[in-house]
């Protein structure tokens, strides 16, 4: 745990009273802060006093005392209207933060020194973040990960010089995180999204563009003109700003040439690591997460041989075209995590010919998105409500078979795979739909998916990179 001493003897209020919120709670409580806390949700509210934490309505409460508000990061904001609590808080003039403001105010406190990488973007922030760690854990680095990903952040290792921080931002977190500062921001791509929080895409990009706006060193993906105006908008202000591009040609930068990444210094262009023959990071969208990684680590002191063997050894991340077992030709790969058409393209393209298990509680769109992938789907395995939304859309573009269940799907799939003699072959879950109607979670359905396909007879699961 990080105690959040800079509010020692200061009283603070806090909303929202998830595992975050909790988390928070304790390391202001440990910091010597006196903590008002609530929740729209009684059972979190009997959880926090159970655990020690003070509770209160923030109603009643004399909002003149507080210091600052902590406000968790699911809670609205601005969009599509400020939470009751926010209203409170600035009609008495009390900063709304969060837990990510909280750690760099005691990073800075602490160990300011201490290498700080923070991701964000709209796709692709929680792959570079395990990968950062691991290709610094790798090395011999002690590199904490949290926040949007794994841990909260508060609950990590209190800074050290040495001490290496891996942080996923969200743009929740990044908008109640003021003094953001680290020493590599990344931002990786903007498309539209949570706009039912923010508004607008502008308001969301100037949100994330805090993020990369206050580090030493600015990494940012240009492959979409939201990131390259910002990338542009940066450098003339004069921040130390890095592109980096997983489809052009750089002048100064980084860049994906297929599987080799590239260094360009004037027009010069020279390898600096590859992607070859690493399962866990197939795929153009993981050039960009690897190129980031890479440029983040040399940017806090590794070297290029580290960062290889550090890009070699990743398991991927689980649930996201993670590898789970192989059989001959036949390879299994979970993308549970894939919740949406969008979410589900990567995958798609990143395989010559697939076995594609899909469908669960639709979204809106369907896979009409994922028209342009369909020749190279060998045979489609659809589960769950979407299934005859989804047979609808593929007619007679690709074969299908209406499975039902995932362990159905996973049998049928398997047995036919085995069969095509097209060389690599691929069984894929990748269901462009949420969980919900037959699954607690996408990690539930993923784990189920596992678990079915190494229960097949021959299948060796895969526990590492290749």
């Amino acid at each position: 745990m990080i105690p959040a001493a800079s509010f020692a003897g200061k009283r603070v209020s806090l909303f929202g009273l998830g595992g975050s919120g909790i988390a928070t709670a304790r390391a202001l409580i440990a910091g010597g802060a006196e903590v008002l806390a609530w929740d729209d949700n009684p059972e979190s509210v009997a959880k926090a006093g159970a655990e020690g934490i003070p509770t209160g309505d923030l109603r009643a409460a004399d909002w003149g005392l507080f210091s600052a508000f902590v406000l968790s990061p699911g809670v609205p904001l601005t969009h599509p209207k400020p939470h009751w609590t926010v209203e409170l808080a600035r009609g008495a003039g009390v900063e709304v933060i969060g837990d990510i403001e909280l750690f760099c105010r005691e990073r800075m406190r602490a160990a300011s020194s201490a290498p700080f990488i923070a991701i964000t973007g709209t796709n692709g922030k929680s792959t570079t973040t395990a990968l950062t760690a691991h290709i610094l854990n790798a090395a011999g680095r002690d590199a904490q990960m949290g926040g949007n990903i794994g841990r909260a952040v508060m609950t990590l290792d209190p800074p050290e010089p040495s001490r290496h921080y891996v942080v996923e931002c969200s743009s929740y977190q990044i908008d109640l995180a003021p003094s953001i500062n680290p020493t590599a921001g990344i931002l990786l791509n903007l498309t539209p999204d949570h706009l039912d929080r923010h508004g607008t895409m502008q308001h969301y990009a100037s949100i994330k563009e805090r993020l990369v706006a206050g580090s030493e060193t600015a990494i940012i993906g240009i492959d979409d003109s939201w990131c390259a105006q910002i990338a542009d908008r940066l450098e003339r202000a004069g921040r130390d700003v890095i592109r980096i591009s997983k489809r052009l040609p750089l002048t100064d930068g980084y860049f994906a040439d297929g599987t080799n990444l590239m260094e360009a210094v004037h027009g010069r262009y020279s390898r600096i690591a590859f992607l070859e023959g690493i399962g866990s990071l197939r795929g153009q969208h993981n050039a960009q997460n690897a190129l980031a990684a890479v440029t983040a680590c040399l940017r806090v002191g590794l070297e290029l041989g580290e960062i290889q063997s550090g890009l070699e050894s990743f398991p991927g991340l689980a649930h996201r075209m993670e590898q789970v077992g192989r059989k001959g030709h036949v390879l299994f790969i979970n993308d549970s995590k894939a919740t949406n058409a969008d979410a589900a393209a990567p995958a798609l393209s990143s395989f010559p010919r697939i076995y594609w298990i899909a469908g669960g509680l639709p979204k809106e769109g369907g896979i009409e998105p994922l028209r342009g992938f369909f020749p190279r789907i060998a045979k489609a395995y659809l589960i769950g409500e979407a299934a005859p939304a989804f047979s609808a859309t593929l007619g007679e573009a690709v074969p299908y078979e209406i499975s039902g269940t995932l362990a159905a799907a996973v049998e049928h799939a398997a047995h036919d795979a085995a069969a095509d003699e097209s060389g690599e072959v691929v069984v894929l879950l990748s269901p462009a739909c949420a969980s919900f109607d037959q699954f607690k979670n996408f990690e539930v359905r993923g784990e189920a998916f596992r678990q079915a396909a190494n229960a097949i007879e021959g299948v060796k699961p895969i526990g590492g990179a290749r």
